[in-house]
């Protein structure tokens, strides 16, 4: 009728014949914490993702350490470009395999959103200021940030995300922190980690996107920072084997050339494997549906071979990237800061400005604090606490 608009679309988000009967529906998703009525124009998994991308947490991310401090280079990956290239990855391998692309999303855009400044340098020095209260995970803190941390909405506190993108979020977790979550939220993310089941495969697909993303990337900044050397990853018998063919493709190549071909043979290679290992297992099992899925095994899988060229190139990047005294030198001076501040707050908790209590225990309020902070912010906070400045 004249004056009216028009009819609102259908929702948007991959069709139920399109989707495997082992992937999670959107429409049969097990609902969110605070109940809410259904978007007109949106699933409840796209939903997640925009509200994750709206988050002050994820904004923040494009200043938190993947492996080199943000003020080391322009072109390094930062957590927020990580958390992006999971999601790229993600979402091809969810479409090859019939699950939930718009589940996959949300989940690879959060799994990173508790991770302290300074990357995994930051991330042990916390844990270790928080040894006599609990202790510190980042993956449980990303579950805490999208649960508690942010504030956009005037019901609740967090995101009020689906079970299921909060299950995939919480990729690992201790059983004690399980035992505390399932008697707050009985029968909920926490449950698995007591029953010993999977998680569904679209979180399985995101931790092992996780993984092909980090070490393609990590060989992609180890050899720009002048570390490693794309000679010395012929060690590897996973890049070897892809230089091999590069070359064999183009005789004359070399430089950043060379190496980005060789990544992106490489990477297309895990992609396929996965699709092939996953293919198998999902023939063995046969799951009727997402919960069958599971209770099987991880069906979301390299094949045996790859697994073990994916092992080495780790086993390599830990011991020469990781380890190289250039990176280990920033890792001490992280660490002496997260100590330090946590130290400060912890003797003058006004000096945090601006933060939110919980209500939980002093310590666990100065580790929200200094999980949230980027790694320019800690500095900052560091230098202005103590009169000297570490991160140089």
């Amino acid at each position: 009728m004249d004056g009216l608009p028009e009819p609102l679309p259908p929702l948007a988000g991959p069709r139920a014949e399109d989707l495997a009967p082992w992937a999670c529906h959107s429409a049969r998703s097990r609902g969110r914490r605070h109940p809410e009525l259904d978007a007109p124009t949106r699933t409840a998994f796209q939903r997640d993702r925009d509200r994750i991308v709206h988050s002050t947490a994820f904004r923040r991310l494009v200043y938190k350490t993947q492996v080199f401090l943000n003020h080391e280079g322009d072109l390094f990956r930062t957590r927020l470009t990580h958390s992006l290239e999971v999601a790229q990855l993600g979402r091809s391998l969810a479409r090859a395999l019939r699950l939930n692309e718009d589940l996959v999303e949300a989940i690879a855009l959060a799994h990173d959103l508790g991770h302290t400044p300074f990357g995994h340098a930051g991330q042990d020095a916390l844990n270790t200021c928080m040894a006599a209260h609990g202790g510190f995970e980042h993956n449980l803190q990303s579950l805490r940030v999208v649960d508690a941390l942010e504030e956009r909405y005037p019901q609740y506190d967090g995101l009020n995300l689906c079970f299921e993108t909060r299950e995939g979020i919480l990729k690992h977790c201790s059983r004690a922190n399980a035992e505390l979550i399932e008697a707050r939220e009985p029968g909920g993310v926490g449950r698995r980690f007591l029953d010993r089941t999977q998680p569904s495969l679209e979180a399985q697909l995101c931790n092992l996107a996780d993984e092909i993303a980090y070490n393609a990337h990590d060989i992609d900044d180890g050899v720009r920072s002048g570390l490693i050397t794309l000679d010395q990853l012929q060690d590897v018998p996973l890049v070897a084997r892809f230089t091999r063919e590069t070359l064999a493709a183009f005789p004359t190549l070399g430089g950043r050339r060379l190496l980005y071909e060789t990544i992106r043979r490489m990477l297309s290679a895990q992609v396929y494997d996965v699709m092939s290992a996953t293919a198998a297992g999902l023939a063995e099992w046969t799951p009727s549906d997402v919960d069958a899925a599971r209770q099987a095994p991880p069906l979301l899988r390299f094949t045996d071979a790859m697994r073990a060229e994916s092992t080495a190139l780790k086993r390599f990047l830990f011991a020469n990237l990781y380890r190289h005294p250039q990176v280990v030198a920033t890792t001490v001076q992280a660490q002496q800061v997260v100590h330090e501040l946590f130290a400060a707050y912890m003797d003058a908790p006004t000096q945090m400005k601006g933060h939110r209590p919980l209500g939980a225990a002093p310590a666990r309020d100065v580790a929200d604090y200094i999980a949230g902070m980027t790694d320019r912010f800690a500095a900052r906070e560091h230098e202005r606490l103590t009169g000297r400045n570490l991160i140089t």
